[in-house]
């Protein structure tokens, strides 16, 4: 990037940013003249209350109770503005400084054709995240890599080191191997400079990345509209399964699909509760039967019972992560199916497994043994942030043939969005 682009890239940051600046005074004003309101309310009701006090007590009863019942009526109100949501909750994170973070996050934004008028304070708080929880495979990959580098063109020693980041970043074998071969073949063609060769090895990283997802024909999932899409998660104790359902609830929730939950991990009595308090978050109800080691099907057959009777749109399963043998596993996945296939044959089914990326090629290993045994339709990466094994992504994606639909880069109920494979790349990639 020239000193011109820099400048020019960083001039159109900051006018987004004081874009957003204004958006959210504007709104902090908003909460203001609300406040101001009800304060004024309030004055108003201790005036009131006052005057009762004082009122003359040989006014006719039924006078008084005239009195009384306005007072009420008024009360009533003023609980009615207490209750409501407050209009702090539905704002979007605060905008935090104009800074490195900012500008990156803005301008991989922009570079996907969002005007300055679209950027959204959520969006960049997103980006930020991602950005900084992939900050660990990022060091150990294309920091060390242009730390070596320099300005010097690539040469086949760099590329042996290369091929070793990518292996200790765990994105694969297959993918290391397919990504330096496609290296080796263009520097035999020509000289390769190090911003050049990041750029390339970022469309090569991309390219696997999208070939499942591309090959699944659905390049972003969500539930249909006038179906029951149903959407069972997979995958072994402590990947943050129930914990990856409950932000799933939250953002189906928000994005106004009707959304009902099933707790079928009925062996992990903690799960249950776990559900509830998400549920109870993302306003979502949780079918579940609180019997000990109830059986998960019939949780199900209840789940899609009250899911049709509610016109639900989606419908979350959380599955048993480990039973006394994985083939028990599978067979209670195969019960789950067959109540479904039975229950509600149009239904739309996605099988995503949840994988912590922080378990590197463990996590690959569940993979393919999921894979072929559950029908597998999609992954779920987790807890991206503080790992240096972020590569597991590509692995996933070339090696299990998985397209990855989901991704969570934080605790926090927002912190579970959509894949997106450039954004994912900019920020596994992205320099100083």
């Amino acid at each position: 990037m020239t000193n011109t682009d820099s400048d020019n890239s960083r001039e159109w940051a900051a006018q987004a940013y004081a874009l957003l600046k204004k958006r959210q005074e504007d709104q902090k004003q908003e909460l203001q003249k609300q406040e101001d309101q009800k304060q004024e309310l309030q004055k108003q009701e201790d005036q009131k209350q006052e005057l009762q006090k004082q009122e003359d007590q040989k006014q006719e009863l039924q006078k008084q109770e005239d009195q009384k019942q306005e007072l009420q009526k008024q009360e009533d109100q003023k609980q009615e503005s207490i209750s409501s949501p407050s209009i702090e909750n539905l704002f979007e994170p605060e905008l935090g400084e104009f800074d490195e973070d900012f500008t990156w996050s803005a301008m991989v934004l922009a570079s996907q054709g969002k005007k300055m008028s679209q950027i959204s304070i959520d969006e960049i708080d997103w980006l930020t995240k991602l950005r900084r929880g992939l900050e660990e495979t990022r060091k150990g990959l294309v920091s060390e890599l242009l730390d070596k580098l320099g300005d010097d063109p690539l040469t086949p020693e760099s590329l042996d080191d290369l091929e070793t980041l990518l292996i200790r970043a765990d994105v694969g074998i297959d993918s290391t191997d397919k990504v330096i071969s496609s290296l080796r073949k263009k520097l035999n063609e020509e000289v390769v400079g190090g911003e050049a060769g990041i750029k390339f090895l970022k469309e090569e990283l991309k390219f696997i990345i999208d070939k499942p997802i591309k090959n699944s024909g659905t390049d972003l999932l969500v539930p249909q509209k006038g179906k029951l899409n149903i959407w069972l998660l997979v995958g072994v104790n402590g990947v943050g399964k129930t914990t990856t359902l409950g932000k799933l609830a939250y953002l189906s929730s928000r994005s106004n699909y009707k959304t009902l939950i099933a707790a079928a991990d009925t062996f992990r009595a903690a799960a249950v509760e776990q559900l509830k308090i998400w549920g109870e978050r993302s306003n979502v109800d949780v079918i579940s039967n609180q019997s000990k080691n109830a059986d998960p099907a019939a949780v199900v057959f209840d789940a899609i019972n009250s899911a049709k009777k509610r016109n639900v749109e989606l419908l979350l399963v959380d599955t048993a992560g480990r039973l006394q043998t994985k083939n028990n596993l599978m067979e209670e996945l195969a019960k789950i199916k067959k109540i479904i296939d039975k229950k509600v044959p149009d239904a739309i089914i996605e099988s995503l497994l949840v994988l912590d990326a922080s378990q590197g090629q463990n996590g690959l290993k569940q993979a393919k043994s999921f894979a072929k045994s559950a029908n597998l339709s999609g992954a779920i990466i987790t807890k991206l942030d503080g790992t240096s094994r972020g590569g597991v992504s590509l692995a996933v994606s070339e090696e299990v043939n998985l397209p990855i639909r989901f991704i969570g880069a934080g605790e926090g109920i927002r912190d579970l969005r959509p894949f997106n494979s450039y954004e994912f790349v900019e920020a596994l990639l992205s320099d100083k």
